[in-house]
């Protein structure tokens, strides 16, 4: 399991885990932690023995879930990799059936979503760069290079895939850099030195601010953002130190204050940049920075 592929989805917030099974090529999801968000419980212990009071009944009614589930290690509160049930695609949708409610509801028709959406898609997409070649021919530090994990990560999904903008856009009441001026402001960036950490941060807050893609610039950028540091410094981020309000609130204060967002991500900077779990996680908090609440 060390070597395992390991996904985090987030539903209302809460985490929802996941491990690849190479040989059966699909996911087992991790049984306690759809439990917990389906029961609104964050003590570990009471989720268990609700788990296994459920199993239980469910065993007696000789209910497929009980028969299609696994046991796979997976980190225990504790810190320590134990056996756990885990259920599959299939098993998770009966799971969350036996729950009654509008939440359960609307768990499965996020659950049932969430992989068909283009989101979904290239969330997949950007788990396959870890092991793809692409990754060793991305300009590093470049537009180009941005626009070719843009352009990775979207092609097929929308027709503007890697391509720069050629219309204004503005997001919570901040405009973007003007269009026409954009080319010449991509072309200052792309000369930003990017040799200590403060510098590489500048670069990206740049490259935010010029937001080149009509969509999909945030999560191409913190993976190009990765590629320098990896480049630069032999470190990345470990995205999931960072949580998603604080990730937010520093972008938003870092076209004039970039002191935030500098301290957040020199916290969070590990040295396992060839790491495949840190990689996948990081993919995770990515895209789950961009959702909706």
């Amino acid at each position: 399991m060390s070597s395992a592929k390991i996904s985090i989805r987030f539903f209302d917030d809460r985490e929802v885990r996941a491990v690849w099974d190479e040989q059966n090529a699909k996911w087992w999801f991790s049984v306690l932690d759809i439990v917990a968000l389906l029961t609104d419980q964050d003590d570990y212990n009471k989720t268990r023995n609700y788990w296994k009071y459920l199993k239980a009944k469910l065993k007696k009614e000789n209910s497929q879930v009980v028969s299609a589930t696994t046991q796979l290690k997976f980190l225990a509160p504790d810190g320590k990799k134990r056996l756990a049930d885990m259920l599959d695609y299939t098993g998770i949708i009966a799971l969350g059936k036996e729950f009654p409610g509008k939440k359960a509801n609307r768990f499965i028709e996020w659950f049932t979503y969430s992989d068909e959406s283009i989101d979904g898609k290239s969330k997949t997409k950007a788990y396959a760069i870890f092991e793809s070649s692409f990754i060793n021919f991305i300009e590093v530090g470049t537009t180009i290079g941005l626009q070719q994990i843009h352009a990775y990560l979207f092609g097929g999904l929308y027709d503007f895939a890697g391509q720069i903008r050629q219309k204004n856009i503005s997001k919570g009441g901040f405009q973007f850099a003007i269009s026409r001026f954009l080319d010449n402001t991509l072309r200052q960036i792309d000369a930003m030195p990017e040799t200590t950490f403060d510098e590489i941060v500048n670069k990206y807050v740049e490259m935010n601010i010029a937001h080149p893609f009509m969509e999909g610039n945030g999560r191409s950028a913190r993976l190009w953002l990765d590629l320098i540091l990896k480049k630069r410094l032999k470190k990345c981020v470990d995205w999931s130190k960072i949580s998603k309000r604080d990730y937010m609130n520093a972008m938003m204060l870092s076209p004039t204050k970039s002191s935030v967002l500098k301290t957040l991500l020199n916290n969070a900077l590990t040295s396992k940049i060839n790491d495949r779990e840190m990689f996948m996680k990081g993919i995770d908090y990515s895209y789950y920075y961009e959702e909706n609440d």
